[in-house]
């Protein structure tokens, strides 16, 4: 079966986006109903899509579900840089709850 995949876009230089993926790297994502492994991609990168580089070059950081499940992409809401790894993980769970019941 394939993992859902949680896709961190970041940027290097930018403070929040090294902060959330500090956050998100010291999370137990396995722990989540699906489980999810993570994936960070700079929004600079030239693998990244010219469409999503113009979607999200002024916005990063931006958490997208990659959801085999739910054959789609799904950006999530974004997430306060106050919250701390405990409330975030609680915070995905939620999202992901919200996502997987309107199946």
């Amino acid at each position: 079966m394939n993992s859902e995949v949680l896709v961190l876009y970041s940027r290097k230089g930018c403070c929040l986006c090294q902060t959330l993926e500090e956050k998100l790297s010291n999370i137990c994502l396995e722990k989540l109903n699906p489980s999810i492994i993570l994936s960070i991609v700079d929004i600079d990168s030239k693998k990244v899509s010219l469409d999503i580089q113009k979607k999200y070059r002024n916005q990063v950081p931006v958490i997208v579900l990659d959801s085999n499940r739910l054959l789609k992409k799904i950006e999530l809401p974004r997430v306060s840089p106050r919250l701390k790894e405990d409330m975030l993980l609680s915070w995905i769970q939620k999202n992901l709850n919200i996502l997987y019941k309107k199946v």
